[in-house]
């Protein structure tokens, strides 16, 4: 069996079904049972059923529901940061191509790249990502990274 909690001390953004689109509870409390959210709102209507659990003050954090990034391109080579410079100083992204940038730079680096190269690069922005608040990240791999001999 799991640990269960009961974190108080909380805002607790809440989606509410045939409620409000979105809510904030101030002074929420989140029930954990048995390792999965099993009740959420306000501190002071806390059912009985979970008056036994270790309780955990957060302080006045925010909980939100897990976030998703249902769309990246993690897994590319290359860095186009020259590139951003560029478009910076007022070239477009036509003069940005022309002068060998733009996605086909990426598409080129990318299969270039070998396969632990580019895991070794992808693995610190699905960290950066994480450490935002990302629970579910859909990766996309282009036709870059299908190539002839290329086994992903």
């Amino acid at each position: 069996m799991k640990h269960n909690k009961l974190l108080v001390g909380a805002t607790a953004a809440t989606m509410v079904p045939h409620g409000a689109a979105y809510g904030l509870v101030s002074s929420a409390a989140i029930a954990i049972a048995d390792g999965a959210v099993d009740w959420v709102g306000s501190q002071s209507e806390v059912p009985a059923e979970y008056a036994t659990f270790e309780s955990v003050d957060l302080c006045g954090r925010l909980v939100t529901p897990g976030l998703i990034d249902a769309h990246t391109h993690v897994v590319s080579g290359g860095n186009r940061s020259a590139e951003f410079e560029q478009r910076l100083n007022g070239a477009s992204y036509e003069e940005v191509a022309r002068a060998g940038g733009g996605i086909l730079s990426t598409v080129r680096a990318t299969r270039e790249a070998g396969v632990d190269e580019l895991v070794a690069d992808a693995l610190p922005r699905v960290d950066a990502l994480i450490a935002e608040g990302l629970s579910t990240i859909e990766i996309f791999l282009t036709s870059a990274l299908m190539g002839p001999n290329r086994a992903i």
